[in-house]
């Protein structure tokens, strides 16, 4: 069952039936304001977070952070294991049917981006501030997770939206 509001979807983990997928949202500091770097898609130009398909031998968190590398050239730190938080979208593959997707997404301070990384001729990348790249993105649910970002001390978290009662 598809939890009824994002806030719900975004801490909840992968449903049956959904392959699953693992991200890198990668974050720093700029002029005291929390900025996420996005990439562009290979095959439609838009605007997404570094991800890609579970690696053998690797933890969720470890393959979001090779993801990173490969298509970001981003190397950093992870602030914990866990997920930030989930989101879905269905992958495209051309004329077959579309896999829908459950993305988990870990918080990867960005200490070094790299001129020379795997994917640096197929992709375009951008440092926007957590709200703008809100509202470049075209997944709802990663949407609301980036409106969502806030600093904890050191640590980037989310922090939702609580609608005043009625």
């Amino acid at each position: 069952m598809k939890p009824a509001t994002a806030d719900q979807f975004a801490l909840s983990p992968p449903e049956e039936g959904c392959a699953s997928q693992h991200a890198a949202l990668c974050w720093r500091m700029h002029r005291g304001r929390v900025q996420v770097l996005l990439i562009t898609s290979r095959d439609t130009g838009r605007w997404i977070v570094p991800k890609g398909w579970p690696m053998a031998g690797k933890t969720p968190a470890d393959t979001a952070m090779t993801e990173a590398w490969e298509e970001a050239g981003v190397l950093g730190s992870l602030e914990t294991t866990d997920p930030l938080g989930f989101y879905g979208y269905d992958k495209l593959r051309g004329q077959k049917d579309p896999i829908p997707c459950i993305v988990s997404v870990f918080a990867l301070r960005v200490t070094q981006l790299a001129d020379k990384f795997p994917e640096r001729n197929q992709r375009r990348r951008k440092w926007f501030d957590a709200q703008k790249a809100a509202r470049k993105v075209a997944e709802p649910d990663l949407r609301g997770l980036l409106s969502q970002l806030s600093l904890k001390g050191q640590m980037l978290v989310r922090v939702p939206v609580r609608k005043k009662p009625a």
